[in-house]
């Protein structure tokens, strides 16, 4: 089994990615353990187009690391997945999955990628009541709606969802011991 460790974390405002890059230092170390060869990007170090295709191709689990910005991921990871994966048309994906001659072929099923997993790994300063609250910001819909899109994108491609980590209160209350002993929990809980 191979897993394609991706960190999202953009050095900007203030932000290092100190937490990223140590969650990221987790996962390797955790998949290693249970046995996954380990390939990794740090999308903001910069990357080549066709070999990320083939790093996707080759691998059977994606695990985003990505700190919240604005309520989603940083612009560095739309663009990631933007050039990467229309560039992986013929490999990931062949289109779109209709068909003219077959109404029963629904939009999203010309994915490529069945049997490949993709899972986010998340920080956010926002505590997870505003999560799970329905009087909370994010109305109790929980994390998995914020990002609903990505989670979409990568189903296209014929991929299965993982669960979402989250770690909560970042900034605020950090609880980073807490949070490397949870996401080793979550790791071997979806992919043990």
């Amino acid at each position: 089994m191979q897993a394609l460790l991706l960190n999202g974390a953009k050095k900007f405002a203030g932000s290092e990615g100190r937490l990223s890059a140590t969650l990221q230092a987790v996962a390797k170390e955790t998949l290693e353990s249970m046995g996954f060869s380990v390939i990794e990007t740090i999308i903001d170090k910069g990357y080549d187009v066709q070999e990320e295709v083939q790093k996707i191709a080759k691998s059977d689990v994606l695990i985003y690391q990505l700190p919240a910005w604005w309520m989603g991921e940083p612009w560095i990871v739309k663009k990631y997945i933007d050039e990467v994966y229309i560039a992986g048309a013929g490999v990931l994906f062949k289109n779109d999955g209709r068909s003219r001659k077959d109404d029963s072929l629904k939009y999203g099923s010309g994915g490529l990628s069945q049997g490949k997993k993709v899972m986010l790994s998340v920080t956010w300063n926002a505590p997870i009541e505003a999560f799970t609250d329905k009087n909370g910001f994010f109305e109790g819909l929980g994390v998995e709606m914020v990002y609903f899109h990505l989670h979409k994108a990568h189903e296209f491609l014929g991929m299965q969802v993982l669960p979402t980590f989250m770690c909560n209160d970042v900034v605020k209350n950090p609880q980073v011991e807490k949070y490397i002993a949870d996401y080793k929990a979550h790791l071997r809980k979806v992919l043990g």
